[in-house]
């Protein structure tokens, strides 16, 4: 009615169901009160919803399983294969990633599986907007769980910033494998968005990945994810060339192997595709977590780990992005701050003379002259310990809380001590003691990325 004919659907108010009613607008002064509009454009609308009826009566004669043959009849897109060929990549991804959400894998696959199958019915094709809606009433109607059905319409979802989020655990498994899944089929293609061009909407959809992961508090290694899938993309490619090189000229492709790779922090090779995808969920990260009303600079504090690696866990870098920002907010918190921009400018100035950094891991408590650095070597340790155990109980409040106490140790070390000692080695240990110190914040965020 709204998208065809430009009427106005109401409800019933006392059961807030639609009402056979509907409203229409005329920009003319009819003689007869528009009696004669509203029987033309009942009758019009009468065809319509007639056509409607039909279509959806004929559809229900064939049961959505039967329907994922017709999908193979479809491209998906040029390279990748046919809608039947991501239906099958999104089920397999949507019954691994189903235990990490909650929900049984069986039944995430087949959810999955008949995702796509009302995008050939004539419901569907009539009306391509009904996508999923459709699907979910055939599923209904022949039989399937609720939990399948609901899957089958919310895996689209969310399709923008304020549109509702699934939270059911199948219907989760599925919007994550399905977004995850064209994220990943157009990265190995290289048709990545450029500028303000993105056709393939993937900047919605990874921002539909972090929607999903943050309101439901999915914490899960995504490049983990993305480099399976990357993986999985290529086999598929793979196999479909040979099985099309087979039918046409009999010739048997030999596969490739993987993709460009990279030494990465999980301890292993992970494809540089998989690591390009996790820096676009960062940006698209950033820009999510300024609308709502992050900083900048505290956001690209918590986007890596303690060695500097980019974090995959979109539900970790929130708390400790949250973390960071309560503590900046007390006064040991932002003295902290201060204090670690005063020990990393004089650790980067005394690295340019020295040619090399000092190490964290070099000081010799026996050496510590003042009794300053000695009651900042002692908090530091007990800070470290508290820090440590805090993060990773995940608890980066605590974590934070620890490290805001060596706040008065500082304060007193860099009134009453001298860094830059005449005696070498009395220096190189307070800088080793400072270097500590940063790396003790690393921790918990990269303090060098605050500004002010």
């Amino acid at each position: 009615m709204r998208g065809h004919q430009k009427y106005f659907s109401v409800r019933d108010p006392k059961t807030g169901r639609l009402a056979n009613k509907f409203v229409y607008v005329a920009n003319l002064e009819a003689p007869d009160g528009g009696k004669a509009m509203r029987t033309g454009y009942e009758r019009v609308l009468t065809a319509r919803l007639s056509d409607a009826w039909y279509l959806y009566n004929q559809d229900l004669k064939t049961p959505l399983a039967d329907r994922i043959g017709d999908l193979d009849k479809g491209t998906f897109f040029e390279g990748l294969g046919s809608v039947g060929d991501k239906a099958r990549r999104v089920a397999a991804l949507a019954k691994e990633i189903a235990p990490a959400v909650g929900a049984d894998p069986e039944t995430a696959e087949r959810a999955a599986m008949l995702a796509k199958a009302d995008l050939v019915t004539g419901m569907v094709y009539e009306f391509p907007e009904l996508q999923g809606v459709m699907g979910r009433y055939y599923a209904l109607e022949q039989g399937e769980p609720a939990e399948i059905a609901d899957a089958i319409r919310d895996h689209y979802k969310p399709a923008g910033q304020d549109d509702e989020v699934p939270t059911a655990p199948v219907s989760v498994a599925v919007a994550l494998a399905d977004k995850i899944d064209t994220l990943t089929a157009f990265w190995a293609i290289d048709k990545k968005p450029t500028g303000s061009s993105d056709p393939f909407a993937l900047r919605r959809a990874a921002l539909g990945v972090i929607q999903i992961s943050l309101l439901n508090n999915l914490s899960m290694s995504l490049i983990d994810l993305l480099d399976q899938h990357v993986d999985a993309i290529q086999q598929a490619s793979v196999e479909r060339r040979t099985n099309e090189a087979q039918k046409s000229v009999g010739v048997q492709l030999v596969a490739s192997g993987k993709v460009t790779t990279e030494w990465h922090p999980l301890g292993r090779s992970v494809s540089t595709t998989a690591i390009d995808l996790l820096s676009f969920f960062h940006d698209r990260l950033k820009v999510f977590l300024r609308d709502k009303g992050h900083k900048h600079d505290h956001i690209d504090a918590v986007l890596t780990d303690a060695d500097g690696n980019s974090q995959d866990d979109l539900v970790l870098i929130v708390a400790k992005l949250k973390a960071l920002e309560a503590s900046l907010k007390t006064d040991d918190g932002a003295n902290l701050a201060a204090a670690y921009k005063r020990a990393a400018n004089i650790l980067k100035a005394e690295e340019k003379k020295d040619k090399k950094p000092a190490d964290p891991n070099a000081v010799e408590e026996g050496a510590l002259a003042e009794d300053e650095e000695k009651a900042l070597f002692k908090a530091l340790k007990d800070a470290e310990a508290k820090a440590e155990k805090a993060v990773a109980d995940e608890n980066f409040e605590a974590a934070m809380a620890a490290l805001s106490q060596l706040r008065k140790p500082l304060d007193a070390f860099f009134e009453k001590v001298t860094v830059n000692a005449d005696d070498a080695k009395l220096r190189a240990n307070r800088l080793s003691l400072l270097a500590r110190l940063t790396a003790a914040t690393a921790k918990v965020a990269d303090f060098s990325k605050l500004e002010g």
